[in-house]
């Protein structure tokens, strides 16, 4: 999980910076990312792709992560600005954001994906990324229990939904629901046109 990292370390690249996005497919909430720059110096173990492990262990390793990366950052689209722009700009969009949260600039990136989101610094974008680098599998974890953590809030908000039992994802449960309760504010009518007919609303 180390050899993209090892290698730009060896380099001179000490701020490696890995970058990952959660909630791309769900029909409600926004997608997420997350940039994650490791301490050379402090591995943490157990760091893998954020949809390997279970919830706990992904609970766990957030709050670690956070404690001993050298720098990390959340970013957000909205459901409208996915709306607006389509999903593919919004998770770049989001990705911009998590990379400019973090209180440092990175020497070199790597992205989970085969897709460029224009960071505006060096990047190697690599496919099945969160499986293959820890810096990308830690920046997976953040991106995911944040996106989960804002879906179990919004339950609270919208409970006939049951957003803290799907996050959002097109589940049976959840189109029926739209189905009958018709789409919340926090819905991408976008993604309801299929379901809904006509604008999605």
């Amino acid at each position: 999980m180390l050899q993209f990292e090892q290698a730009l370390w060896a380099e001179g690249k000490r701020l490696v910076c890995g970058v990952d996005e959660a909630g791309r497919g769900p029909l409600a909430g926004p997608v997420t990312a997350a940039a994650v720059i490791l301490n050379p110096d402090d591995i943490i173990d157990g760091v893998n792709d954020s949809k390997k492990l279970s919830a706990k262990k992904r609970e766990a390793l957030f709050e670690v992560i956070c404690q001993r990366s050298l720098a990390w950052g959340i970013g957000w689209a909205s459901p409208e600005e996915i709306d607006d722009i389509n999903i593919l700009n919004a998770t770049f969009l989001a990705m911009q954001r998590a990379v400019k949260q973090m209180n440092m600039t990175p020497d070199f990136i790597l992205v989970d994906g085969n897709r460029d989101p224009g960071l505006g610094l060096e990047t190697r974008c690599i496919v099945g990324g969160d499986g293959k680098s820890a810096s990308i599998a830690a920046a997976s974890i953040l991106a995911k229990v944040s996106r989960d953590r804002l879906m179990c809030e919004l339950a609270q908000q919208y409970p006939q939904y049951g957003f803290d039992v799907h996050k959002g994802y097109p589940t049976k449960v959840h189109r029926e629901a739209v189905l009958q309760w018709g789409p919340s504010p926090v819905h991408r009518k976008s993604f309801l046109k299929k379901l809904l007919g006509g604008d999605g609303v």
